[in-house]
């Protein structure tokens, strides 16, 4: 099946529901195809206007859920620009999978951000967008959510910078604090109890340590030290040498691939041996199948979601685009089921804030996620263990939300 046209038609059914119980390419160019919680909006989008963009044999009266997807598809970056043609397709792929013949996606480009953003957002919102898909950057959503917020339109984004969300933009990426805060209460759950970090010097490292004693106070632990490396392999032997001496029964590494195959042995040579400190990871350790080949790291734990959660997904983009999906296209399939799971309202009122942030949440392909008051995003995450063959499940990811605090 081709997913080229312009205006598509939807085919096959939802395939995100409310969580109730339970090689290069050139730059494609961009087809024709969240709430606010702060200021009111001066100039919503209200109603329909015979201005805007409209689908082709779509009964008079009838009025389209009009999708703006804004992604950087003429990136000065070959591999970003890769990123948002895959980002792209997965969303296309949702909307034939959601059976709803009235959506309608208009694309616009990011560019590299920040006033190319948001040119994207005022020609997506004259076009009549009532929802809008991405930006994928930071600086790009800052540039976006404001215009969008005047008018009343969430944003529904992927970039991974808390600081960019709320106020009606919604960050739908895997955020590092919800990998912290699983592993470090799995690990208080299971008798640890004297906390210590490892975290590199960025602005993820920056993430992970704030994560790190926030959710360490959370689980009634305590924090015994933190220690930040510049991220090369050759600067960790210091701040690993002072975390072993700490006295701490867990240590978080807020690091992957070769640096924390450093580490890990750094660790185990001065003193903090496996079968004495459990040693504790974030997602990032789930992008390195070499380290399961790592004898330190046997035993460890580290959060991310279920594996290969991700296969029915996969499945059918390569059947559909003869080529596997982009690593985060699932975010922009699930932003597009997710609107066409809210699409069914009156037009222009149908994506409120009650709908967005429903404590219930929705299942999308790589587990369970709800939207938090402050427009991040909570997952439902598996805790993985290190063992020689792989890493295997020891806490399986929840399937629903309810009996956890709203």
């Amino acid at each position: 099946m081709r997913f080229m046209s312009r205006f598509c038609a939807i085919a096959a059914a939802v395939a995100i529901a409310a969580c109730t119980p339970r090689p290069e390419t050139s730059p494609p160019a961009p087809p024709m195809i969240a709430v606010p919680h702060g200021p009111i909006a001066s100039n919503p989008l209200d109603r329909d206007q015979p201005s805007y963009m409209r689908l082709p044999g779509l009964a008079d009266g009838a009025t389209p859920v009009r999708v703006g997807i804004i992604l950087p598809f003429t990136s000065s970056s070959a591999g970003t620009r890769a990123l948002a043609g895959s980002m792209l397709k997965a969303a296309e792929l949702a909307m034939f999978a959601a059976g709803n013949h009235n959506i309608l996606l208009m694309t616009a480009d990011e560019g590299n951000g920040g006033a190319k953003a948001a040119d994207a957002a005022q020609q997506l919102l004259s076009q009549g967008a009532e929802v809008i898909v991405g930006p994928l950057f930071g600086p790009s959503v800052s540039a976006v959510a404001p215009i969008a917020r005047d008018r009343a339109v969430p944003v529904l984004a992927f970039s991974t910078e808390k600081s960019v969300a709320g106020n009606g933009a919604y960050l739908l990426s895997f955020l590092p604090q919800n990998e912290v805060r699983r592993v470090i209460s799995y690990a208080a759950a299971n008798g640890h109890h004297q906390f210590a970090a490892l975290v590199p010097q960025t602005a993820y490292g920056d993430v992970a340590k704030t994560a790190f004693t926030d959710s360490v106070a959370a689980s009634r632990g305590t924090v015994v030290d933190v220690e930040s490396f510049a991220p090369n392999a050759g600067a960790v032997a210091g701040p690993a040498s002072a975390v072993a001496k700490s006295g701490a029964d867990a240590v978080l590494i807020a690091q992957g691939g070769v640096i924390l195959r450093a580490i890990a042995p750094t660790l185990s040579l001065d003193g903090a041996t496996r079968d004495k400190v459990k040693l504790l990871g974030t997602g990032l350790w789930d992008d390195d199948k070499a380290i399961a080949r790592e004898s330190s790291l046997q035993g460890s734990w580290y959060a991310a979601p279920t594996p290969n959660a991700d296969a029915a997904f996969v499945d059918k983009y390569r059947a559909a685009f003869g080529t596997a999906p982009a690593q985060i296209a699932s975010l922009a399939y699930d932003a597009v089921s997710l609107v066409a799971l809210l699409s069914q309202g009156p037009a222009y009122h149908r994506f409120t804030a009650a709908a967005l942030a429903d404590p219930n949440g929705f299942a999308g392909v790589n587990g369970i996620f709800r939207f938090n008051n402050d427009g991040t995003s909570e997952r439902g995450l598996a805790v993985l263990e290190m063992t020689p063959s792989g890493p295997v499940v020891v806490s399986p990811a929840p399937t629903t939300f309810q009996g956890k605090n709203s």
